[in-house]
């Protein structure tokens, strides 16, 4: 009969490798499967024109949602509401191509590939990026790359507060606060010193805070409701299918569904979407990431609050010496 110690060198032997499996799942299949999925982009321009550059897009069927616009001015104003990822303006001299490179720069190089295969032979191409990516991260690998950090520091705050006991106000109060200092820290290398980010400093800042305190206090507001194994269910979640889900490297359109709906419900996809808004687009599109935000923070603060704190066992008493008995005589 196998012993303890055996029955737990297996069920290691076994995990690794489960974990390993699940791990590569999560970041190399959504990988491997990007292509547009009804990713949105507009078509402008005369109506003849306009309805030939409508129906390319359309004979790639469930590749693109096509929103149609009057003229070139409506279609940028589209792009900068963050509303589509692009436009295609049909004009007398061929198509126009309107991109947004600091919503995606996967996105504009596919549309560019896109409209110039399809366009007349011979027919030059014209490209204008509405809202273009920062000088200091033109491709968006630095942003994407801002992801797991972020989960990192979230899951090792929720970790941190549960492992030392901390419950109610003070537990609150401590993810509030490292929290905070993230946002500060990451903002400052992240614009202030690359250049990754060019928006207001104060809001990403506080974009950069909310996203670390809603993946913090999931985790241990998960640790306070189902003990450590709390922590394990909130590094699959934030980590694990938060990190590889979220769609920043490329778009949630263009990961395999439902993953790319599954990111955005998740803190650091949330977090990445509500960081371009505010960072490249006036803020434009960021009440769904916000919201997103707010209501993981809330209920995962809610839980450590209602949390009660681990009782401490409590110290010995010294034994009373026993009396000796009184001699009489």
């Amino acid at each position: 009969m196998p012993t303890a110690p055996n029955r737990r060198a297996v069920a290691v032997i076994l995990l690794i490798p489960l974990m390993v499996t699940l791990a590569l799942w999560a970041f190399a299949w959504p990988a491997a499967r990007i292509a547009p999925r009804d990713l949105p982009v507009g078509v402008a321009g005369a109506a003849p024109a306009a309805q030939q550059l409508e129906q390319r897009f359309e004979q790639r069927d469930g590749a693109f949602e096509v929103h149609r616009y009057a003229d070139e001015a409506a279609a940028r104003a589209a792009i900068e509401d963050r509303v589509v990822y692009g436009a295609v303006v049909a004009t007398p001299q061929g198509p126009h191509l309107l991109t947004a490179s600091a919503a995606s720069p996967v996105v504009s190089q596919l549309l560019r590939e896109a409209v110039t295969a399809s366009a007349p032979e011979g027919t030059q191409v014209e490209v204008t990026d509405v809202v273009a990516a920062p000088v200091g991260d033109p491709r968006g690998s630095a942003l994407g790359a801002s992801v797991l950090p972020l989960a990192l520091a979230g899951m090792a705050a929720g970790a941190v507060v549960t492992l030392m006991g901390l419950r109610g106000a003070r537990g609150a109060l401590t993810l509030l606060a490292a929290s905070a200092l993230v946002g500060l820290a990451a903002t400052a290398v992240t614009h202030s010193w690359l250049g990754v980010i060019t928006g207001d400093w104060w809001t990403e800042a506080g974009v950069l805070a909310l996203t670390v305190l809603a993946i913090g206090s999931a985790v241990a507001g998960l640790a306070a409701l189902f003990g450590p194994r709390g922590i394990g269910l909130g590094a699959l979640l934030m980590v694990l299918l938060g990190n590889s889900f979220s769609g920043v490297t490329s778009a949630p359109q263009l990961l395999p569904e439902p993953v790319g709906t599954i990111g955005q419900w998740l803190p650091p996809g949330a977090g990445g979407s509500l960081l371009r808004s505010v960072a490249f687009f006036d803020g434009s599109a960021a009440g769904g990431p916000l919201l997103t935000l707010s209501l993981w923070s809330a209920l995962g603060l809610a839980a450590v609050l209602l949390a009660r704190r681990t009782p401490q066992p409590a110290a010995p008493t010294p034994a009373e010496p026993a009396r000796e008995p009184a001699l009489t005589g």
